[in-house]
């Protein structure tokens, strides 16, 4: 799984992770609990471990090659420390899916990505997501430039000196 999926991934659940008004019933965190295990995030969850180090690693280090070396070594043992942070994580987003779901809807989800169909998609959601999100970035361009380009002339029309 790249890096990169997993970055936004983060971002993503990071900025859908709004406390709901109502408090999801115990049922529900059950339920969107291993929805979320089925959905692997507790997978690319682990995986974010090695961009958060890499992003703080110059931080710490200051460039100093000594530390980074040490750094390396210390790297290898603060598991323990992204535990409480990767189950906040787990938790979270288990409330969002209980937030937006029903509990029928949650075991239907569920059921469906265990199914060939689900788990095909699941394997192939970080290649689907960074290739539709390049397609957005390429056809928004070449729209940004078309609508640009109808816009001076309209208003070039309308006798504005652009």
């Amino acid at each position: 799984m790249s890096r990169r999926f997993l970055i936004i991934a983060a971002i993503f659940v990071c900025s859908t992770l709004a406390v709901s008004a109502q408090t999801p019933s115990p049922e529900a965190m059950k339920v969107a609990r291993n929805l979320v295990t089925t959905m692997r995030l507790p997978d690319q969850y682990k995986a974010l471990l090695p961009a958060v180090l890499f992003r703080i690693k110059p931080v710490v280090t200051q460039g100093r090659p000594e530390m980074e070396r040490d750094f390396d070594i210390v790297a290898t043992t603060v598991g323990d420390a992204y535990e409480p942070f990767y189950n906040e994580m787990l938790e979270q987003a288990a409330a969002v899916y209980a937030g937006q779901f029903t509990v029928d809807e949650m075991r239907q989800l569920d059921a469906f990505f265990n199914q060939p169909a689900g788990k095909k998609l699941l394997d192939r959601w970080p290649a689907i997501t960074q290739q539709t999100a390049q397609i957005g970035q390429d056809v928004g361009r070449k729209a940004a430039e078309e609508l640009r380009l109808r816009f001076t002339e309209a208003l070039r029309q309308k006798g504005h000196k652009l």
